[in-house]
């Protein structure tokens, strides 16, 4: 643990001061209470040196005394594996908590000084579109510093397929899960909220055994996309020119072209003839539309 942090140290340079020591990949405050503080006291050489320490963890393996501990070693920010504000959600899919523990938990960690980060999964196993949603607007209530959204995929030689191929359960369409998850950004950037991240990381294991078509390795630029095709098209909805000048942060480039300019062939395919122009006063998904003379 310790050279690999020394390791990143050497990598990174300055740049550390701008990166975390994260402890993800599981629930670290349920792990085996002599591995978790062995951890801790490899990080507390290197508190000084990176801009914080972040750790995942379940909503029910959070309360006051764990909470004391963690503070003892500076640790920053604690995000939670919520997934489901629906009890019924996280009862079909074997969670072994519920809402209220999320409700607890993220208050603790709140009154305690750390940065809250939430965790949900869209089209889980008795989920919809609608219950996603309200996931989300519990979370907000809840008032987490950030975001994580990741889409479910369905693993091989899991429960999951076997419900899948039962005919049990139907995951969201590529289609589905990119509109969703698009409203879900613009909502928590609504209320301040960061989605930091929007997708599962790519692994070679995710793509092997993972049905492809419930996986996209690009998802978040889909989505981003897909924020700037629906803005464009309601901008649009009532001006009879073709000709327009599209004004964005010089940052939301890729973003309103879309992924292999996806958007941007879209748009000339309805007749449209674009002018793009930059303003970096515009917030990140914001556009402006205006006819060319």
């Amino acid at each position: 643990m310790r050279a690999t942090l020394r390791q990143a140290c050497h990598d990174l340079g300055e740049r550390t001061k701008n990166a975390e020591i994260a402890f993800f990949g599981g629930s670290f405050t349920a792990i085996e209470r002599g591995y978790m503080l062995s951890l801790l006291e490899a990080a507390k050489e290197f508190e000084n040196t990176f801009a914080g320490i972040r750790i995942s963890t379940r909503p029910d393996a959070i309360d006051s005394d764990i909470l004391a501990l963690l503070k003892a070693y500076h640790v920053t920010s604690i995000e939670l594996g919520a997934q489901s504000m629906a009890d019924h959600v996280l009862v079909s899919n074997e969670r072994g908590h519920t809402a209220e523990d999320v409700i607890r938990a993220s208050r603790l960690i709140r009154a305690n000084g750390f940065s809250l980060g939430l965790q949900m999964m869209t089209g889980l196993y008795g989920s919809d579109p609608e219950t996603d949603w309200f996931t989300a607007t519990e979370f907000i209530k809840l008032a987490p510093n950030t975001v994580r959204i990741y889409p479910t995929v369905i693993m091989r030689q899991t429960a999951l397929e076997q419900l899948y191929l039962n005919g049990a359960y139907q995951p969201y369409s590529l289609e589905q899960s990119v509109d969703l998850c698009a409203k879900l950004i613009l909502l928590f950037e609504q209320h301040h909220i960061r989605v930091i991240r929007l997708g599962l990381h790519y692994s070679d294991s995710l793509v092997e055994q993972g049905y492809c078509d419930t996986y996209h390795p690009a998802f978040k630029e889909l989505c981003e996309a897909k924020i700037f095709y629906h803005s464009f098209l309601e901008k649009t909805r009532l001006l009879e020119s073709k000709n327009l000048t599209v004004t964005i942060h010089h940052r939301s480039l890729s973003k309103f072209l879309g992924q292999k300019k996806s958007n941007l062939k879209a748009f000339e395919e309805m007749g449209y003839h674009l002018n793009i122009v930059f303003d970096d006063s515009l917030a990140k998904y914001e556009i402006r539309i205006g006819v060319s003379v």
